[in-house]
């Protein structure tokens, strides 16, 4: 017998909203399975379940606020027998909206997927959840209902905000929480920086040469053989491969790269590519195109949020030259890489105008030091020289 609880989703993670089941008792489920969706301040996440079995008994009903590691849910094997487990605490009432302040339409990300998928018009769906919130079932009960009756007299819609203001909320919630998080990591970990600036002549031909005999749509973008790098720079430095946890390092030997991705309300979230230095470029590509696309639409997983193992932050074209990021808590280093510029560079007794990156690292001294982050820059630097090997 097992319990499903709130997941810590983020260092900074202290307590979640439980949106909605996709599961109800009865239901057998799989590792890897989504059980439930969750909210926090940085984003509406499909939580996967790490059992297999059978859904028991759901504790908590959507709408509760509840603080991490409250069970959610029981979950049982195959053949085993029932234990009653209580339910949490009921939630304190949440305080009612200033009076002043116009409804809003709510729908979680994936409902909103769903609609926009099956053709529905959220303004005309009435939401069953907390505080009138329009769920997936929701939405495939508007469909089947259009299915019955093709041609009714559309219902007045319910009134809405504009969705301007749910936007605001969500993205001053999200800066309040990445701010915790990075004010924490610089009370905590004692930051030191090393940067290296890189030649990436050879590896701009070679990604040249790649996507001259692709499609548009297979073609490489620059960051991947970044990230695919850094990957396998970490095999060599193994330290920075790890988090911080209760007063220890806990190395980790598998290399789950969080990748910062803006959003286009703002702020960012740094979801996982798992195993990124097992994938080869083109697998490495589809996997950053995948997460690039579900953080902008609302559909990151848990597990992509609760184990990257170190994190990389680009600025890309139109950033600065170069970046000196906050190690996301518990991780003990993160890097940054600034936009590719064209600079004077001397190359075999010539000065030659080169493409060159500039590469940061931002350690922890709890547990490394500047010789051995030294030491990773130096194999970024020759994994980005020899991209043949990426």
């Amino acid at each position: 017998m097992g319990q499903f609880v709130m997941p810590a989703l983020g260092a900074d993670m202290s307590t979640g909203t439980l949106i909605e089941w996709r599961k109800a008792p009865g239901d057998t489920v799989s590792r890897g399975d989504i059980i439930a969706e969750v909210h926090t301040d940085k984003a509406d996440i499909e939580v996967e379940v790490f059992a297999t079995g059978v859904v028991e008994e759901l504790l908590v009903e959507p709408g509760a606020k509840v603080p991490v590691g409250t069970p959610l849910a029981v979950i049982r094997e195959e053949g085993e027998a029932a234990i009653p487990v209580a339910p949490p605490p009921a939630p304190a009432e949440a305080p009612p909206a200033p009076a002043e302040r116009p409804p809003r339409l709510l729908v979680s990300p994936s409902a909103k997927s769903l609609a926009d998928e099956l053709g529905v018009d959220l303004a005309f769906v009435r939401g069953s959840g907390p505080n009138g919130r329009i769920q997936r079932r929701d939405v495939e009960a508007a469909a089947a209902a259009r299915a019955r009756a093709p041609s009714p007299a559309p219902a007045a819609p319910p009134p809405a905000a504009p969705a301007a203001a749910e936007a605001e909320d969500r993205q001053a919630a999200m800066r309040r929480a990445i701010a915790a998080a990075m004010a924490r990591s610089k009370r905590e970990a004692p930051h030191f920086y090393l940067s290296e600036t890189i030649d990436l002549s050879v590896a701009l031909r070679f990604l040249a040469d790649e996507n001259a005999r692709r499609s548009v749509q297979e073609r490489l973008l620059p960051g991947v053989l970044l990230l695919k790098a850094v990957a396998l720079a970490l095999r060599e430095v193994p330290e920075l491969n790890a988090t911080w946890q209760d007063g220890k390092v806990i190395g980790s030997d598998r290399i789950h790269l969080g990748v910062a991705i803006f959003l286009r309300g703002g702020g960012l979230v740094a979801p996982a590519i798992h195993d990124a230095d097992a994938l080869n470029l083109d697998e490495l590509m589809l996997a950053f195109r995948d997460l690039v696309t579900r953080a902008r639409a609302g559909q990151l997983r848990s597990s992509e949020f609760s184990d990257p193992t170190i994190t990389v932050t680009s600025l890309g074209e139109r950033g600065a030259e170069s970046a000196f990021p906050i190690i996301f808590p518990p991780q003990v280093a993160i890097v940054g890489f600034g936009r590719i510029v064209e600079r004077p560079w001397v190359s075999e007794g010539q000065i030659l105008p080169c493409p060159v990156v500039t590469a940061t690292l931002a350690g922890d001294h709890r547990v490394t030091d500047g010789h051995r982050a030294g030491a990773f820059l130096i194999a970024l630097d020759r994994r980005l020289k020899e991209p043949e090997s990426l």
